[in-house]
């Protein structure tokens, strides 16, 4: 078990610095436009907009944290903040499934079944990728001609993926995916509930986007009654057509493409582009910083468990809480 344990710990160290060279990759390769980006800036614009890209992102991770908890593994704000913001750097190494994998393996430190972790993510992945189409298609067809003539079939997917978060379907769903991989069922079903409070957080996720996306359209020189929901509307747009290009690390290139194309009659020559690396490295800092704070409350947590001089053994105890789930035939 010690060498499992090491290897594990080894492996996620791994994939954590690989997560870090892809970052730094990210923004080195597109240093002088970044700078060049900022410099059209004030950087009272830009430290607002990183800090609601911050809260985005921590409200998405409560979303996640109400489908493990309706599930049966219900977590602390604290264990949750440290597994998605160590997890999350995986979506920057090419391929999507890196941050699953890394957040299956710390959930297990927290003796979260594996079956709840896989589900309850696909589930935060499913509900933000259905809202985010939803917020594009309310705010969008009124705004953005190019959006219409472009991606009007996204907005048609979206009531569908909508109706597909309904309790009943998402269970029978899971349970499928759950038997062909060969895990346990789950033990309880995703409550109607449970589903409603997600989507809640979700959709206050896409709205705080949005307000970091208008912010940085607005010190670009844009203007209008329409740029706020302009703004929303062609992040979460561009976020889902980014989500939707597998092999793209973090969506790079395809979330901008679609961030510029919705963008470009509103805003003044050149201010799409400008937008569109601001919004890129703003939310890249976003996520180390969330990364950065994970990693100290973790060597605090082994700190506080070093002061009680290893006398008791470690709990075999599921988290307050948590129900056992059933084990396979």
């Amino acid at each position: 078990m010690k060498t499992k344990a090491v290897a594990v710990r080894a492996l996620r160290v791994f994939l954590v610095m690989l997560a870090l060279a892809f970052c730094t990759y990210s923004v080195a390769s597109q240093w002088d436009a970044t700078v060049d980006a900022f410099q059209q800036m004030s950087w009272l614009a830009l430290v607002a907009a990183l800090a609601v890209g911050l809260a985005g992102l921590f409200v998405w991770m409560l979303g996640w944290r109400e489908f493990l908890g309706g599930l049966g593994s219900p977590l602390p704000v604290r264990a949750i903040f440290r597994i998605s913001g160590i997890s999350q750097l995986g979506k920057y190494v090419p391929g999507k499934v890196w941050a699953l994998v890394t957040q299956i393996e710390m959930t297990r430190e927290h003796k979260v079944p594996p079956e709840r972790s896989f589900g309850s993510t696909l589930l935060a992945v499913a509900t933000s990728t259905a809202c985010g189409l939803a917020v594009a298609a309310v705010t969008l067809p009124l705004t953005s001609e190019a959006a219409r003539e472009r991606y009007w079939f996204l907005f048609l997917l979206a009531p569908v993926l909508l109706a597909l978060l309904h309790p009943r379907i998402v269970t029978w769903c899971l349970g499928l995916m759950l038997r062909i991989i060969r895990r346990p069922p789950l033990e309880r079903p995703v409550s109607l509930g449970v589903t409603l409070r997600a989507i809640g957080w979700t959709v206050l996720g896409w709205i705080l986007f949005g307000v970091h996306t208008w912010l940085l359209c607005n010190a670009a020189g844009g203007d209008g009654k329409g740029l706020p929901f302009l703004a929303t509307g062609a992040y979460a747009l561009a976020f889902v057509a980014g989500f939707l290009v597998f092999i793209a690390p973090g969506g790079i290139g395809a979330r901008e493409a679609a961030l510029m194309v919705v963008l470009t009659p509103a805003l003044p020559a050149g201010a799409p582009v400008v937008v569109a690396i601001a919004s890129r490295v703003l939310l890249t800092l976003a996520d180390l910083i969330n990364a950065g704070i994970a990693l100290l409350l973790g060597r605090t947590q082994l700190r506080l468990a070093g002061t009680d001089g290893g006398n008791e053994p470690p709990s075999k105890e599921l988290v307050r809480g948590t129900q056992p789930t059933k084990e396979g035939p």
